[in-house]
């Protein structure tokens, strides 16, 4: 089966709604390629990497959660390994697609949420407000867990090394908020609404060390680790959807 350009973005427009987000650069059709799709690679980040594998894979279109484009950059020339991913996607004509803020944020697709259901947590809520649009997905887990219990669970669930700030690794966890990727300042957030946890990507040192005087159990799973999700059920999605040939790139970050 074949679709257009047009149908597919009209599709993720529907779906993942990313005007309702003020994000940190364009969702949508970054890279404007051929029109008729047959074939479309899905990936965390649009590196080159998978932009290669893209190609080597003949497929029409890519679709990732890091575009290439963000306002903390700036104005910048096609230049060096800038250029060395933007070059063979137009010489390929491929469409790059990337949605950002809204493949976190959706309560079926989102990484937040899928992670959530990986975690088998119950009664999902929203929470995290970012610019007007609640970005984390939390709830109560099935039974409680000891701290290090969920931190094991998590590792498991990654494939990923996870580093758990934690008051008392023998204290159980009853709930938990979880906002994937580089948001290790919003544990006081998940806080705040009530989680007993806090699960993300990354942490800093000095969160490491304010969540735990605060008594908050905070896990940091790897950004990418904890972002394969999102796009992955984006891509199940779209492949029942319009009977396309859909795979996933690994986007290999220990990060």
């Amino acid at each position: 089966m074949k679709t257009t350009r047009q149908q597919l973005e009209a599709y993720f427009e529907e779906l993942l709604k990313p005007a309702e987000f003020d994000d940190y650069g364009p969702n949508g059709l970054q890279v404007e390629g051929a029109e008729e799709i047959g074939r479309v690679a899905f990936a965390v980040s649009a590196t080159a990497e998978s932009i290669a594998d893209a190609i080597r894979r003949e497929a029409d279109a890519l679709v990732v959660h890091h575009g290439l484009f963000w306002d903390f950059h700036g104005a910048k020339p096609i230049t060096g390994p800038f250029a060395r991913r933007i070059r063979p996607l137009l010489k390929n004509d491929i469409n790059l697609f990337a949605y950002h803020l809204p493949l976190d944020a959706h309560p079926f697709v989102g990484n937040n949420a899928v992670l959530c259901k990986e975690l088998g947590v119950q009664d999902l809520s929203p929470f995290g407000e970012f610019k007007g649009s609640e970005i984390g997905q939390g709830g109560a887990l099935p039974e409680p867990l000891s701290a290090d219990a969920l931190r094991q669970e998590l590792s498991r669930i990654l494939d990923h090394t996870v580093i758990l700030a934690s008051p008392d690794e023998s204290a159980l966890v009853n709930s938990v908020g979880v906002i994937t990727g580089g948001a290790n300042n919003e544990w006081a957030r998940a806080q705040a609404a009530g989680f007993d946890a806090y699960v993300t990507g990354e942490i800093s040192e000095h969160n490491w060390h304010e969540a735990r005087e605060a008594g908050m159990h905070f896990y940091a799973g790897g950004h990418n680790a904890t972002e394969r999700f999102g796009v992955q059920a984006l891509m199940q999605q779209t492949q029942s959807y319009f009977q396309l040939d859909c795979f996933y790139i690994p986007s290999p970050n220990p990060a």
